[in-house]
């Protein structure tokens, strides 16, 4: 059965030649690196964590081994995803782009709405895997586990905030919350990030356009609500990292070494198949595949902030 293709235009006049598809979101955390990425995964990869109580001790003339070594492990296991779709290329006969089919009964899919397809497929994997980064339901079909799902079911992370949803009121004490709660042994990591949602992206920016009682009605640099050119973010010398996928009023706060995305080939996230079912089974249908595999783990629970 073919995928169920709307096609609302009327075929009145010349077709300017330009498909539009809905603004998606950007897969902003994995084009941006902002965490640790690890191909090649085929199943799954097993990551060794060690812990160690204090090695260092009162030297000895002998040999003395009293520290302990502990070993745990954490497993990253990609799951398989998929993207089919179905089109009817008689779908397009009365369409603005029928003559780019071709005057056969034997027509093609019109090759700019094949272009458009491709990019739009693969956006749209982007905007899931997004999403399923950080908030994904290993239960729920198409998406697989996110950071928030796992951190919320390990005791040994420190869990922050609550209450009133965040704004530009409460953004600074609630940012706040999450940085006091850091180790004082990561707080100073060069690769330490606070992801954030958007909305609190949005609040803290309006906040330090002059909402924050501590900057005055005019804001940083007195330039008020305009300060904000799309340039980098910090709170208490932390680097802010803008999450698409993260749902509102949420955080966390964690090395981006500790956080890692699991993929077979990251080239299977571009790779979108447009198949002709003509010449196999003599249909009129085209075929739009994906096939990739995903996933998300960190590494010491401890080392990381959940504001939620």
């Amino acid at each position: 059965m073919a995928t169920t293709n709307s096609i609302t235009t009327s075929y009145s006049g010349e077709f300017a030649g330009q498909y539009i598809s809905a603004a998606l979101l950007s897969g902003s955390t994995l084009d941006n690196g902002l965490i640790t990425i690890k191909p090649n995964i085929k199943f799954k990869e097993v990551m060794k964590k060690v812990a160690s109580d204090d090695i260092v001790k009162d030297a000895t003339c002998d040999f003395d081994p009293t520290s302990t070594l502990t070993l745990t492990e954490r497993i990253l296991q990609p799951d398989f995803q998929q993207v089919n779709l179905q089109l009817c290329k008689a779908d397009f006969h009365n369409d603005w782009e029928a003559v780019q089919m071709g005057y056969s009964a034997f027509d093609s899919l019109p090759p700019s709405f094949a272009d458009f397809l491709i990019g739009h497929v693969a956006s749209k994997v982007a905007q899931r895997t997004e999403q399923s980064i950080w908030n994904g339901a290993a239960a729920t079909a198409g998406q697989f586990g996110g950071f928030t799902e796992l951190l919320l079911a390990d005791a040994d992370v420190t869990d922050v905030g609550g209450g009133a949803a965040v704004d530009s009121s409460n953004v600074i004490s609630k940012l706040g919350l999450v940085v006091d709660a850091i180790g004082s042994s990561l707080y100073t990591s060069e690769d330490m990030f606070i992801y954030v949602s958007q909305n609190v992206a949005r609040a803290y920016v309006r906040a330090l356009g002059g909402f924050a009682s501590n900057l005055g009605a005019a804001g940083t640099d007195d330039k008020g609500t305009q300060w904000y050119n799309g340039g980098g973010l910090s709170f208490d010398g932390i680097k802010i990292a803008v999450a698409n996928g993260l749902s509102d009023n949420k955080m966390v706060a964690a090395e981006k070494s500790n956080l890692f995305f699991g993929t077979g080939l990251l080239a299977d996230h571009n790779e979108v198949k447009v198949i002709d079912m003509a010449d196999i089974d003599g249909s009129q249908n085209v075929r739009v595949v994906m096939r990739f595999t995903a996933g998300v783990q960190y590494g010491v629970g401890s080392d990381i902030v959940l504001y939620s």
